[in-house]
């Protein structure tokens, strides 16, 4: 575990300015702002992970949202995502409250990190494969950084899961050939030849598309995210 490492690495992350698509539009967001949030500050700059830095467990997204964590400065926090993430971490008791609405309001996790294959909002959440390819190498030394503690992950939707597999490989895993497909549910194991064997879990991505229908509801997300701990050496609340 190198603490003073994780931090270096989220100030150096929330400094980047490689995609110029994405330095505009998130810079654009927060100069234009939302209506429903003009007395707020923006933040406008890549969003670093959150959590502390001996996870056991990781959560990896796809980008931040322009009105939230672009806002706010923090994964998932701000928007209606991370109202379904974070409700559910507090309910399984991984988190020490149920919301997350600023970057000070004292919200803790326990023994989970937060973090995302691509940095900055993008427009209409589509990052392109290669604004993807240009952030992997964030994901990879997060992934260097974690691998004393860390023993398991829940990837949220088909495009981390596509993005996080490579990283994992390039961080020190062995990726099974062809790589497994992404699906709610779906649990590959990770060998290491330096280390004990990593747990990959595939969820449904807690955007409102998928939380409205009742694609992923709150106990379909509780169920992987217990299964998940419980492989990380975590103690979930049933």
């Amino acid at each position: 575990m190198d603490p003073r490492g994780l931090a270096r690495l989220d100030r150096r992350i929330s400094g980047c300015r490689a995609c110029p698509r994405l330095v505009a539009w998130r810079e654009e967001v927060a100069r234009t702002r939302r209506a429903a949030f003009a007395d707020w500050t923006y933040w406008g700059r890549p969003v670093p992970g959150f959590g502390p830095p001996d996870a056991r467990l990781l959560i990896i997204g796809l980008a931040p949202a322009a009105h939230g964590g672009n806002r706010t400065g923090r994964m998932f926090t701000g928007d209606r995502s991370g109202d379904v993430l974070y409700q559910a971490l507090y309910d399984v008791g991984l988190a020490s409250q149920p919301t997350s609405v600023h970057a000070g309001d004292g919200l803790e996790l326990h023994g989970v990190r937060v973090t995302a294959p691509v940095h900055c909002a993008p427009p209409a959440n589509k990052p392109t494969p290669a604004e993807r390819d240009a952030c992997r190498p964030w994901l990879v030394q997060e992934l260097r950084l974690l691998r004393p503690t860390v023993r398991a992950a829940v990837v949220l939707g088909a495009f981390g899961w596509q993005a996080a597999l490579p990283a994992f490989a390039e961080a020190g895993w062995t990726v099974p050939r062809p790589r497994p497909a992404f699906g709610h549910g779906a649990h590959v194991e990770l060998d290491a030849a330096d280390g004990p064997a990593f747990g990959l879990y595939g969820c449904f991505h807690v955007s409102q598309r998928n939380t409205f229908t009742g694609k992923l509801t709150p106990e379909m997300l509780r169920d992987v995210l217990r299964t998940a701990a419980t492989a990380a050496g975590l103690r979930p609340a049933k």
